[in-house]
């Protein structure tokens, strides 16, 4: 798949998702197999007025690529001169957030706040498309409640002015992660336009993947939820697509030993503090359905030091 002039190895992308798709999981995931990885959502205001905790969230590594540098924001004007600051940068796609459910960001008229104006995601497409010397691309919701459905519309508006490609997570604002995502709705969007289109929402086997495939007919599959504490779905679903083939899902001492990785490389690129608070969910993620689970997730919670986290994984590994 191409998405501008950026060749995709693989139809498989890593959804962006706030406080998990950094640097670290980021790496792993691409090791996994993923094709395209995305970043957590940065503001383009905090870009614009150079916030030194937005600048920390731009670092790309070069293993990781290609990448999609995902923004948001509502202004045209802050959006574009934004995207052309973001020239020299080694992203190699800037997505534009138009589906984050989230009060915080919905309430400034970011994220899928804009659903409800067609006409202002037109001209800030437009306008990032013409600043940008990288492919844009979008990522929208199915709409912004059950009465007012317009992903359709919306990916047209998208296409027209520029964009390179869409993502469209099935749900609306509304639902934010509940009930079930509407392929559907995917597979109309993927019928109205001529660009990629990448479906999202409940993919979290190899069987999701080759139904949500079917059903609409989606260039590529973006994966969020689902990659949380198993970045092996990548691997097991591209396999599967080349061969047919079922991979055993990993094993307990696979799922410690990532998490062991993980905790390593957060030290490497934010350092103790901040490593020991991130990697609890994680654990949390890669630890879930392994006997006795739970009390070690709550050991590692109350954990104060690398020590003391490493301790509880190993107990797992000696329990076996």
């Amino acid at each position: 798949m191409k998405i501008g002039n950026v060749q995709i190895e693989n139809d498989l992308a890593l959804g962006p998702m706030a406080g998990v798709t950094d640097l670290t999981f980021r790496v792993i995931c691409k090791e996994m197999g993923c094709g395209l990885v995305f970043t957590e959502m940065v503001s383009a205001k905090g870009i614009y007025y150079g916030d030194k905790k937005t600048e920390k969230l731009l670092k790309i590594e070069e293993s990781e690529r290609p990448v999609a540098l995902q923004i948001f924001g509502s202004e045209p004007e802050i959006m574009a001169k934004v995207a052309e600051k973001l020239n020299n940068h080694n992203h190699d796609i800037l997505d534009i957030n138009m589906g984050c459910p989230t009060p915080k960001i919905v309430k400034n008229g970011d994220g899928s706040a804009l659903l409800k104006n067609p006409k202002l995601i037109g001209r800030i497409v437009k306008s990032v498309v013409r600043a940008s010397e990288k492919p844009v691309t979008v990522k929208i919701r199915k709409g912004w409640d059950e009465s007012s459905i317009n992903a359709v519309e919306v990916a047209k508006i998208i296409e027209q002015n520029g964009a390179k490609a869409i993502s469209i997570h099935g749900r609306t604002r509304e639902q934010f992660y509940t009930g079930k995502a509407d392929w559907e709705i995917i597979k109309k969007v993927k019928e109205a336009v001529n660009i990629p289109v990448f479906g999202n929402g409940d993919v979290f086997t190899i069987e999701d993947a080759k139904a949500i495939k079917e059903t609409t007919n989606c260039d590529g599959i973006m994966i969020a939820r689902g990659a949380q504490g198993n970045p092996w779905i990548f691997k097991r679903i591209n396999h599967y697509f080349q061969t047919g083939e079922i991979l055993p899902p990993p094993s307990v001492e696979e799922k410690v030993s990532m998490c062991f990785r993980h905790l390593d490389m957060l030290i490497d690129n934010k350092g103790e503090y901040i490593a020991i608070r991130e990697i609890r969910k994680h654990a949390a993620w890669y630890l879930k359905g392994i006997k006795n689970s739970a009390k070690i997730r709550n050991e590692i919670n109350k954990s104060t030091s690398i020590k003391e986290i490493k301790n509880c994984l190993e107990k797992i590994l000696n329990n076996l």
